[in-house]
C-alpha cells in the first residue's frame, strides 16, 4: 500500500513539473535604442502564462559585475542590490505580468546599456532564460561645412566637422548627383563615450551642390554648400583687389593731403556720418514696414488654410486597446483597461497609441488642428489608409506616416531620417494642411502663428486619413489630445 502510495505522489509530482514548463522568449534580432530616449526590451514566457508568483531576474551577460540590472520576486521589485548605473531608470509593468510579459523598459538610454542582457525566469519547478542583444546609438549635433580658402590651382577648400555621436560614425561627401567624393584628410577623435568626426576635401566643379552626410545604422544627418562660379573667381579676383586696395590706400592718403591742407577734413567726416546715419533710419524704417507687412500676411494665410477646415473623427475601431476615444470622437487619452481584439473589419495599432479618423481624403486640399497643451508625449499628422499597424514600424514618410511629434522634450519629422525641429515656443494647438494632389502636408503653431514643417514633393497613391498618437507601449500622461472645432 505504500509502495502505491509513493508511486502516485512521484507520478503527480513529475505530471506537475511537466505542466509548469515553459519557454523564455526573447527578440531575434538586436534591440535598437537612442541615447537620451526610453527603451523596451522584450522578454515574455510561451505559452502565456501568468510570471506574478514567479522570480524574474535581468542582468548583464557582459559585465564581471554580479549585481542585477532588475529584480521581481515575491511580487514586489526588489533593487537595493542594483547596479548604481541602472538604479530609478528600469521598470516592469507589473499588469503585463499576468500575460506573461516581462519586457523591461529602460529609461533615458546611455551608451554605456549597449551589451547582452538576460532575461531569467524562474518557477518553483521549472526555470528558463532569453538573451537581449541592446545596441545604442547616439545622435550628434548637425554637420558644419566651413569654408578654409583655395588652393593654388583655384580649387575650393571644404571642411566638414561634427560631434557627438556613437558608435563611430561614418562621414561622406557627395556632389549634386548623389555621386560619392573621395575625403583628402580624414579625422576622428573618440571623447568618453561619444566619437567626433572631421573631414576635408579639395572641389574644382563649378556651380555645384556639395553634401556632407553624417550617418550611423538608423540615423542621419547633413548639411549643404552651393559652390558657385562666383566662389570659384574669387581667388583671382583676390589678387585684382589687392592692388585696388593699395591703389585707394595710396589715393586716400593724397586726398587726406590735400583736405588737410584745406582744413576741410573735419567737414567732410561731418558729411559721410550724417549720411551714415540717414541710411541707418532708412533701413530700420524699411524693416519696420516689412514686419508690419509679415503680422498681416500669416493671420491671412492661416484664414485662407481654415477655409480646407473638414470634421474629423476619431474612428474607435483602430485606436490602440488602451486608447480611451470621446464618444463624439473628438478626444483620445490613455486608459488603463485593454480592449480586446475588434471584430475584423479593421485592426487596431497594437504598439503606437494611435488611432486614425473615419474619414480619408484622396483628392484636393483639407485641413484639421490638433491641440497638444499639457501633453508630453504626442505624433499628429496623416498616414495612408494601408499604414501597417502592428509592430514598432518607424512613423515616417517612407512607411506612410507624414507627422511631427514631441518626444523627450524634443519636436522632430521622420522622413527617411530624425529631422530635429527648433521651435521658439512649444505649440499648444497644431494644425495639419494637406495638399493631395501637390504632395504637401504641412504643420502650423496656430497661436503663434508660425510654420513649424512641411513635407514636399510627397507621392500619394491612396486615401489619407488624419492620424493622432500618444506614443508607444505607454504614456502615463493621462491628459487627451482633443480635435478642435472652435474657429
Amino acid at each position: 500500500m505504500k509502495l502505491i502510495f509513493w508511486t502516485l505522489l512521484i507520478i503527480s509530482g513529475i505530471a506537475d513539473s511537466i505542466s509548469e514548463q515553459y519557454e523564455v522568449v526573447g527578440p531575434a534580432e538586436p534591440v535598437f535604442a537612442v541615447a537620451g530616449e526610453d527603451a523596451i526590451l522584450p522578454c515574455s514566457v510561451k505559452p502565456s502564462i501568468s510570471v506574478v508568483d514567479m522570480r524574474v531576474e535581468w542582468f548583464r551577460l557582459d559585465l564581471k559585475d554580479s549585481q542585477p540590472v532588475h529584480l521581481y520576486e515575491d511580487h514586489e521589485d526588489r533593487n537595493t542590490d542594483q547596479i548604481q548605473s541602472y538604479r530609478g531608470r528600469t521598470k516592469l509593468i507589473h499588469q503585463e505580468l499576468q500575460r506573461g510579459d516581462a519586457s523591461l523598459k529602460l529609461s533615458s538610454v546611455r551608451v554605456s546599456d549597449e551589451g547582452l542582457y538576460k532575461c531569467f525566469i524562474q518557477s518553483r519547478s521549472w526555470y528558463d532564460d532569453a538573451t537581449v542583444n541592446v545596441r545604442v546609438e547616439a545622435v550628434g549635433r548637425p554637420p558644419v561645412i566651413t569654408v578654409d580658402g583655395f588652393d593654388h590651382s583655384g580649387g575650393l577648400h571644404l571642411q566638414c566637422e561634427s560631434k557627438g555621436w556613437y558608435p563611430e560614425p561614418d562621414l561622406e561627401w557627395l556632389d549634386g548627383d548623389g555621386v560619392s567624393l573621395i575625403p583628402e584628410t580624414t579625422e576622428k577623435h573618440r571623447n568618453t563615450d561619444r566619437f567626433s568626426v572631421k573631414h576635408s576635401i579639395t572641389v574644382h566643379r563649378r556651380d555645384s551642390q556639395i553634401h556632407c552626410r553624417v550617418k550611423v545604422r538608423h540615423h542621419m544627418l547633413e548639411a549643404l554648400i552651393i559652390s558657385s562660379s562666383n566662389m570659384f573667381n574669387s581667388w583671382r579676383t583676390s589678387v585684382i583687389l589687392i592692388v585696388l586696395v593699395v591703389v585707394l590706400s595710396v589715393t586716400a592718403g593724397i586726398l587726406i593731403a590735400v583736405f588737410v591742407h584745406k582744413n576741410r577734413a573735419h567737414d567732410r567726416l561731418e558729411d559721410e556720418h550724417n549720411h551714415l546715419q540717414d541710411e541707418k533710419r532708412r533701413i530700420q524704417h524699411e524693416r519696420y514696414q516689412l514686419l508690419r507687412g509679415l503680422e498681416t500676411i500669416i493671420p491671412k494665410a492661416l484664414t485662407h488654410l481654415r477655409t480646407h477646415s473638414v470634421n474629423v473623427i476619431l474612428d474607435g475601431d483602430t485606436a490602440h486597446p488602451r486608447l480611451i476615444v470621446s464618444d463624439d470622437g473628438k478626444q483620445v487619452r490613455e486608459g488603463r483597461t485593454r480592449r480586446e481584439a475588434v471584430d475584423g473589419k479593421t485592426d487596431r495599432f497594437n504598439e503606437y497609441r494611435g488611432v486614425l479618423g473615419k474619414d480619408g481624403f484622396g483628392s484636393g486640399c483639407f485641413y484639421f488642428e490638433v491641440q497638444v497643451k499639457d501633453q508630453t508625449k504626442w505624433y499628429l499628422g496623416v498616414a495612408r489608409e494601408s499604414v501597417i499597424r502592428k509592430g514598432l514600424i518607424r512613423l515616417s514618410s517612407v512607411n506612410g506616416c507624414w507627422t511631427v511629434s514631441l518626444y523627450n522634450g524634443k519636436y522632430r519629422a521622420r522622413e527617411s531620417s530624425y529631422v530635429l525641429l527648433s521651435l521658439s515656443v512649444d505649440p499648444q494647438r497644431v494644425g495639419v494642411f494637406v495638399d493631395y494632389n501637390e504632395g504637401l502636408v504641412s504643420f502650423y503653431d496656430v497661436e503663434s502663428m508660425s510654420h513649424i514643417y512641411s513635407f514636399t514633393n510627397q507621392s500619394f497613391n491612396e486615401k489619407l486619413y488624419p492620424f493622432v498618437c500618444l506614443g508607444y507601449y505607454w504614456n502615463e500622461n493621462s491628459t487627451p489630445l482633443i480635435i478642435c472645432d472652435d474657429y
